[in-house]
C-alpha cells in the first residue's frame, strides 16, 4: 500500500481553498473562531486540509469528498492549556462543507496576530511513495528527490507513526475509533513552525459518518 506524503511546496496564498498550513481559515458564513476551553482565548489556526479528490485517504475515513478540515490550537500560553489532548479543549479540528466558504473573521479585539496565525503560509504538495509506512516513505522521497526530510510536512491518511503510543481517539458521537486524516510535522522553518512541543508530531482524525474530528500531538 502506498503512502501519500505532504511536502513543502513553497509560500502559499493565505486564503486559498487548498491544503495548506497557516494563513486564514475558510469556513461557512457566521462560523466563529474557536476559543480555548481553559484560558478562553482565541486559538491559533494551524492548517486546512482540502478533502476534494484525495481518493484513498478519504474513502478510508468514509468522509464525504466535499469537505475541508480546519485545525486550531491554543498558543496563548503554550504548555498550560493541555493543547496536546484530543479532549481537553485546547485544540479543535472542524469539518466544513467546501461550498460557499469564506475567510473566517478574526475575533475582536485582535491584538496579537502571532497568537491567531502562523508566521508563514506553506503550500502543500501531495507525493505518492510506494513504501507502506510513513518513516520509509519519508526516507524514500528524500533519497529520490534530494530534498531535506524537513520539507516533509506529514502524510495524508495511512497509519499513524506514533512517537509515544497509540492514542487513536474515539468519536464523541458513536464512540468508534476515528480514522487518521493527516499527520503533521512542525514545518521546515522553526521560526514560523507549528509548535508540537519543539520536536513533536500531530495527528488529525475524523469519523466520517458522524462528521466529527479530533486533533492531538505527541513529542
Amino acid at each position: 500500500m502506498a503512502t501519500t506524503l505532504l511536502t513543502y511546496a513553497g509560500p502559499g496564498e493565505p486564503d486559498a481553498l487548498v491544503t495548506r498550513t497557516g494563513g486564514t481559515p475558510l469556513a461557512p458564513a457566521g462560523a466563529s473562531w474557536p476559543s480555548c476551553a481553559t484560558c478562553s482565548g482565541p486559538m491559533q489556526f494551524l492548517a486546512q486540509i482540502l478533502l476534494d479528490g484525495l481518493g484513498r485517504p478519504v474513502r478510508e475515513a468514509d468522509i464525504q469528498a466535499d469537505h475541508v478540515m480546519a485545525i486550531f490550537m491554543c498558543q496563548n500560553d503554550p504548555g498550560m492549556c493541555d493543547e496536546w489532548s484530543p479532549t481537553a479543549g485546547g485544540n479543535r479540528a472542524l469539518l466544513y462543507p467546501s461550498d460557499a466558504l469564506q475567510p473566517m473573521a478574526a475575533p475582536e479585539p485582535n491584538e496579537d496576530e502571532d497568537v491567531l496565525r502562523l508566521g508563514a503560509v506553506n503550500a502543500v504538495a501531495l507525493v505518492s511513495s510506494p513504501c507502506a509506512d510513513y518513516v520509509s516513505a519519508r526516507e524514500d522521497w528524500g533519497n529520490r528527490s534530494g530534498n531535506s526530510l524537513g520539507n516533509v510536512l506529514g502524510q495524508l491518511g495511512g497509519q499513524p507513526d506514533w512517537l509515544q503510543g497509540d492514542e487513536t481517539p474515539a468519536c464523541s458521537t458513536c464512540t468508534q475509533p476515528m480514522t487518521l486524516v493527516a499527520q503533521f510535522e512542525e514545518g521546515p522553518d522553526h521560526t514560523t513552525a507549528m509548535n508540537f512541543g519543539g520536536c513533536g508530531t500531530a495527528f488529525a482524525f475524523a469519523c466520517g459518518p458522524c462528521t466529527q474530528a479530533a486533533f492531538l500531538w505527541q513529542c
